[in-house]
């Protein structure tokens, strides 16, 4: 898969190092391509880091919760590239196992109760871009306001991520996982 827009390569100038050294979160480590293509426009970069900063330092949900819907969104997007990376840097730290990481991608009963209606809340603003009634008084009933907006703002950002990583065609990194046969 040939990406259809090049991700930037250093020397980065100044503003798009610092914004992609903090992304990055001072690692060292090479900034991701998903990173290094929307660089090319430095403030959706810059406003792509500080939405995903928040969601994933300083959200109020549980770190497997929100993996399971992130994984979840991914899939159902078909971002191999996004879920990879999850997959690869997020799921074991917080205790995913492989076959509930298989089971984002691939329908199975791995879930918890309590799963499953984030596994739903994916679908449901996946497949109609809206949740009945039904699941949102489930929904209303184990989290609160607060995080009930972050959970569909969750999605959403996935949903853009999503849009980012395919609409450029992203190969995987090459430490990111495959999605599952």
């Amino acid at each position: 898969m040939v990406a259809r827009l090049a991700p930037l390569e250093p020397p980065y100038d100044e503003p798009i190092a610092r914004t992609l050294e903090r992304v990055m979160g001072g690692s060292g480590i090479e900034p991701l391509v998903l990173f290094r293509t929307v660089g090319h426009n430095r403030v959706l970069l810059d406003k792509l880091r500080s939405t995903g900063s928040y969601l994933l330092n300083f959200g109020t949900l549980e770190p497997l919760e929100r993996e399971i819907v992130i994984l979840r969104t991914c899939a159902r997007c078909g971002s191999e590239y996004e879920w990879g990376v999850h997959v690869a840097l997020f799921a074991p730290a917080v205790g995913l196992s492989d076959r509930r990481v298989a089971a984002t991608v691939i329908d199975d009963d791995a879930w918890t109760p309590r799963q499953s209606l984030l596994v739903r809340l994916v679908d449901e603003l996946h497949d109609d871009h809206a949740v009945s009634d039904d699941l949102w008084e489930s929904l209303r009933a184990v989290w609160s306001a607060a995080q009930l907006v972050e959970l569909v703002m969750l999605v959403g950002q996935y949903h853009t991520v999503s849009f980012v990583t395919n609409a450029f065609a992203l190969a995987p990194e090459p430490f990111g996982a495959r999605f599952p046969s």
